[in-house]
């Protein structure tokens, strides 16, 4: 009869092992008993076990596996997974990715935010808790350790946090608990300050310096990853990714950690430096589950995971010294860490989730509960090592995970790592040797561990760059696109897209506020052989978008560029809808309140921001008669809204917001009034697309209707403008696309555009219109005094629309304007305006029109539109109607035309189903203003000539 460990306490050690190795396969008919029994009566044989015993390979590893194997046939997986989001929300694609990997792995997922108010986690203590898969996400931790009865789990219940860990390094008294331990007189790898938060540049200590130079050149800050997949006994699993930040850069960067060893040294030092790494952490897991009392307290959770980051420091040596653990995982020195950081980690998370929890055959299986307790003949009585159903199960899990090909790698148990140190904590606790809780188990992992690390070893690195981490796949670029879908989409800030991001569906909708201007945005493909490109085939993979009023459409397409020409796989399709700023209808009693500029980008600091009073404008009397009209487009004003009160700028209406010149006001000619001005004259215009949307302004306004429209980049003439009698020609300048040699410069430009539309009468009848965003300077002016004296043309209305909001938001692609240099824009503006005054022009201050409103751009990369041509969705009325500008006589954005409704009525559905239509309050303000500079002979005194 086999001895019992009881019977056998004054054993060596490896006669200990035989006899419990034995006691596990006695009952068993493949086990070859006279082996073990010769064995047993030869506890000295060195030639198939080393001094510590572990390394013998005391069972047959066919039987085991064999074991093993029928077992895991035998048991149902999946079932119910509880996914508490404490400070997340739903559309966080952390949350996503839990949701997705674990549905795809047949569990049925319920979401709440803490384990007081989830519905899965409700019970009276007389009904068995049905979830098998407890995760905790960053704010619902504490949450879960007040809620959950960790002594008392299910064998197949997992939760994502260990209590030993929460323990162990929690920071109560500014070092890790376990350090303080009298039992760890042996020097540990780790500064006493590694388990406090630290600050930027505090990692390297006196003692980091300390640490004997082996002259390697080995530099380096590391965060490791590290998968603890049980506490008691310890087995421990190692991501091969890393973040690495040297001294020679800036931020910190994700790679491969065997691979970052190849780069800095050679490859005996550099397998080395990897499995020193490993023994350090190992070390570390050790001591602190050891020291924390976690082998001689009730048996908790065998089943729970957690996540941990080690922070390592190399000063010139292989060997590391941990100057932080967390209980969670960190990539914060990561250059743009919302996306780079939140991609990183859910790299690792779905890694993770893949390998803890494999793939089921049933999707709506049950976790199995009735997996029987394996019991043997001489395992009767307390003191029997027998194999309980949580043992079971952690053995299963284990051989699991071993088999895995993964981007994990084994960690602990691993017989190559076992340390002296670890020895010697093993003796200074024993309370890990007598109540560890099944060394049976223990001795198994460790021999299983033994036997997969000299079967596999050669084989991990090849086939763990082939499991889920798509973005650190080493297979050439030059393969082809097999999977064109994206993993995930991730924006900054996030999203909430409708419907939930899902590879297969194609097309998405998301509404941001107001005060959303930018959204960031980088799409993941789900392999590295696929690229990904925004809005065109050489479009940037990442880009910061502004976002305009209104919607803005982005196309994401997924590519295979494998062969001589670029194919695009498939196209997702991002419907970005930002809204209006919040309004608040207007009371009766209520205050009028300007502004010159929004505090959110102070162009003029000598000049107030935000909302002020504004005097002579009360609710009583909004608007008082102004008795003459603008002598001129760049009239000091600001813009009104009436508010509840001026400091609260929430309280304010505006849809009724209108620029107010300080002294005058511009006149709004009716339709009648406007086409007899415009009747006979030819309107030239030259700019970009900001002086395009004023000439579509003019065109509806004059029409009634738009019926043509055309971003165009050329030159363009309209014939169909008034019934016919106004000809409108337009040409685009500057054209940027083109290379510097081959731009024709602007003085080409308009001559071309005058040749084009000729004859041309050298009188008010001909009107020039020129200007841009931030083009337009003194130079040019110039060139058009030449050109127009050239052409004997000296006689005509130049109006000259000067600089306006754009370029200020920090897009890529594009220039982007700082601070500074949108306040140097203000004098550039005043200077062009003074000198088109000199000249004898007309002009418009499109700049401080736009200042005030620069959040209110539509769509476009530069955020300098302020205006958009579209269909309408149904009929609108003229747009002068609703103009937002204070009129004369007490008129004001709100009041219609004194046309009975019935006429207006007829007007309004009379319109052509093919019109379009230009949208754009900013665009509306400075278009008028332009036709009343154009059309100044029809007003007089203060009123509208009706000759």
């Amino acid at each position: 009869m086999l001895l019992a460990p009881r019977r056998c306490r004054s054993c060596t050690a490896p006669a200990l092992l035989l006899a419990l190795t034995a006691l596990f396969f006695y009952n068993s008919s493949t086990v070859d008993r006279t082996r073990l029994r010769t064995a047993q009566q030869d506890p000295t044989n060195e030639s198939r076990m080393d001094r510590s015993g572990r390394d013998a390979l005391l069972f047959e590893p066919r039987q085991l596996l064999s074991l093993l194997e029928e077992h895991r046939s035998k048991r149902n997986c999946a079932g119910k997974a509880i996914l508490l989001t404490g400070h997340h929300i739903a559309s966080d694609t952390e949350v996503q990715l839990y949701q997705r990997v674990l549905q795809e792995q047949g569990y049925h997922v319920d979401q709440g935010r803490y384990a007081e108010t989830s519905s899965g986690l409700r019970h009276d203590g007389r009904v068995r808790q049905e979830w098998s898969l407890l995760i905790c996400l960053k704010g619902s931790e504490k949450s879960c350790l007040r809620k959950i009865n960790f002594a008392h789990p299910q064998p197949f219940q997992r939760v994502n946090i260990i209590p030993a860990f929460v323990g162990a390094f929690l920071d109560m008294s500014g070092v890790c608990r376990f350090l303080t331990n009298s039992h760890l007189t042996a020097s540990l790898p780790i500064i006493p300050s590694a388990c406090t938060p630290s600050r930027p540049g505090q990692e390297g200590t006196k003692k980091d310096r300390n640490l004997p130079s082996t002259n390697e050149g080995l530099f380096a800050m590391v965060n490791v990853y590290v998968l603890v997949t049980s506490a008691t006994p310890l087995t421990a699993f190692l991501h091969q990714t890393g973040l690495v930040k040297s001294q020679l850069d800036k931020y910190s960067y994700a790679t491969k950690l065997l691979g970052f060893f190849c780069e800095r040294l050679e490859h005996p030092k550099a397998r080395q430096a990897f499995e020193l790494m490993k023994q350090v952490i190992s070390e570390v897991l050790t001591a602190a589950i050891l020291a924390t009392g976690e082998s001689s307290s009730p048996l908790r959770c065998r089943l729970c995971f957690q996540l941990l980051t080690f922070t390592l420091h190399y000063n010139d040596s292989v060997h590391p010294v941990v100057v932080r653990v967390q209980t969670d995982l960190h990539f914060d020195g990561m250059k743009d860490p919302k996306l780079n950081g939140q991609i990183t980690k859910e790299y690792v998370l779905e890694d993770m989730l893949r390998l803890l929890v494999p793939a089921c055959s049933h999707n709506d299986g049950w976790p199995a509960q009735d997996t029987a307790e394996i019991k043997y003949s001489d395992c009767v009585s307390p003191d029997g090592f027998c194999l309980s159903t949580d043992e079971m199960q952690l053995l299963l899990q284990f051989y699991q995970h071993l088999k895995a090909p993964d981007n994990f790698h084994l960690l602990h148990p691993r017989s190559s790592n076992f340390s002296n140190l670890q020895d010697d904590l093993i003796q200074k606790f024993p309370a890990a040797k007598v109540k560890g809780k099944g060394p049976m188990i223990s001795v198994l992992l460790q021999q299983l561990s033994s036997y997969f690390t000299k079967n596999f070893t050669e084989n991990q690195d090849d086939h763990s760059s082939l499991g889920h981490n798509r973005w650190h796949s080493d297979t050439s670029y030059s393969e082809r696109c097999v999977d064109p879908h994206l993993w995930q989409l991730y924006t900054d800030p996030p999203l909430v897209l409708a419907p939930p991001f899902n590879p297969w569906v194609k097309e998405y909708r998301a509404e941001v506020p107001f005060d959303v201007i930018t959204i960031r945005i980088r799409p993941e493909p789900m392999n590295a052989q696929c690229h990904v490109h925004l809005d065109e085939h050489n479009g940037p993979r990442i880009a910061n978008y502004p976002v305009g009023l209104g919607n803005s459409r982005i196309n994401i397409l997924v590519m295979d560029e494998s062969g001589a020409e670029p194919v695009v796989m498939t196209i997702y399709t991002l419907h970005i809808f930002r809204e209006s700023r919040p309004s608040l209808p207007m009371f009766d009693e209520y205050v009028m309140c300007g502004f010159v500029q929004d505090c959110g980008l102070v162009v003029r600091p000598d000049q107030p921001c935000g909302l002020e009073p504004v005097s002579g404008l009360t609710s009583s009397d909004k608007a008082q008669s102004v008795a003459q009209p603008c002598s001129s487009g760049d009239e000091p004003g600001r813009w009104v809204v009436p508010c509840l009160s001026c400091s609260d700028n929430r309280t304010c209406d505006w849809r009724e917001v209108a620029w107010k010149p300080d002294n005058c006001f511009y006149p709004v000619l009716e339709q009648p009034l406007l086409q007899r001005c415009m009747m006979d004259k030819k309107v030239l215009f030259i700019g970009d697309s900001t002086n395009r949307g004023m000439m579509y302004y003019l065109m509806e306004r004059v029409n009634t209707t738009l019926q043509d429209w055309d971003k165009a980049h050329d030159t363009i003439m309209y014939h169909n403008v008034n019934q016919g009698t106004t000809l409108i020609s337009y040409s685009y300048y500057p054209q940027f696309w083109l290379d510097k040699s081959q731009r024709p410069t602007f003085q080409r430009a308009l001559q071309q555009l005058i040749y084009r539309s000729q004859p041309l009468e050298n009188s008010p009848q001909t009107v020039l219109v020129v200007g841009g965003v931030q083009w337009l300077s003194v130079d040019h002016l110039k060139t058009i005094q030449q050109v127009l004296e050239r052409e004997e043309l000296q006689n005509i209305i130049v109006v000259v629309k000067s600089l306006g909001m754009g370029f200020h938001l920090p897009v890529d692609g594009i220039r982007s304007l700082s601070l500074a240099a949108v306040q140097d824009l203000y004098e550039v503006n005043r200077n062009v305006l003074e000198t088109a005054k000199h000249f004898g022009y007309e002009v418009i201050d499109t700049f401080s029109i736009t200042m005030g409103r620069y959040k209110e751009f539509l769509q476009g990369r530069c955020a300098c539109h302020f205006h958009e041509v579209g269909r309408p969705l149904f009929p609108t009325m003229p747009v002068h109607e609703a103009l937002q500008i204070v009129r004369h006589a007490g008129q004001t954005v709100s009041e219609t035309s004194t046309r009975p409704s019935s006429v207006l009525h007829q007007e309004l559905w009379s319109l052509p189903t093919s019109s379009y239509h230009v949208k754009g309050a900013v665009n509306q303000v400075y278009s008028e203003i332009l036709l009343s500079r154009v059309c100044v002979p029809y007003i007089c005194n203060g009123t509208l000539r009706q000759d």
